[in-house]
């Protein structure tokens, strides 16, 4: 009898932590309707529908991963003020994501401002956002200014939203952009368990 109870109660205990981190990793799903593990092949139909530029690399020094990049000839990619989108698949299946925002007829004022609209919008949708890092430095008459924020709901499982903005002081120019990372590093240490199984 106490080994059934006790094995109820594991039972319930690992629903219980399963049903706890399903809504963060269900919050945490990357955009553009993609999931955790999908395939290459999703994005590929998706970039040939839209008729969008696609790059593939196959690190030599990493095996099993693969890096696609998908940005449009010009303009921005479909429905979104974002340049180009990049994701990451360990033995075909998607674990990171990152959107880049960049615009080159946007002023680095225009692309603050978006990125400030993005972030607020990101606290909406998945709670506050802790500070990773703000920064100034100058450098051969370079002043480059970063901000970066996360959200961990669950341990190994986030995004971040990072802002660069390079300012040339003879020139007289500034050039900002901003990406968004979605990753999920408990699902890429599961892959490489996998990639190291006979």
């Amino acid at each position: 009898m106490r080994e059934r109870f006790s094995k109820w109660i594991l039972r319930i205990a690992i629903l219980l932590l399963l049903a706890g981190q399903a809504p963060a990793q269900a919050l945490l799903q990357p955009p553009f309707g993609l999931h955790w593990g999908d395939s290459p092949e999703k994005l590929l139909e998706w970039a040939s529908r839209h008729a969008l530029d696609v790059t593939i690399s196959l690190p030599g020094d990493q095996a099993g991963l693969r890096i696609l990049k998908i940005e449009p000839r010009k303009g921005f990619l479909p429905e979104t003020k974002a340049g180009a989108v990049e994701c990451r698949f360990l033995a075909g299946k998607l674990y990171e994501l990152t959107i880049h925002y960049f615009d080159r007829e946007a002023s680095a004022d225009l692309m603050e401002s978006r990125f400030n609209d993005l972030r607020k919008q990101i606290v909406l949708e998945h709670g506050p956002l802790l500070t990773n890092q703000q920064q100034r430095s100058l450098e051969d008459q370079f002043v480059t200014r970063t901000q970066a924020y996360h959200r961990e709901p669950v341990k190994g499982l986030f995004l971040l939203l990072a802002f660069t903005e390079v300012e040339d002081l003879l020139r007289k120019s500034r050039d900002a952009r901003f990406s968004l990372i979605y990753r999920n590093e408990n699902f890429r240490k599961e892959l490489l368990e996998d990639l190291k199984k006979p």
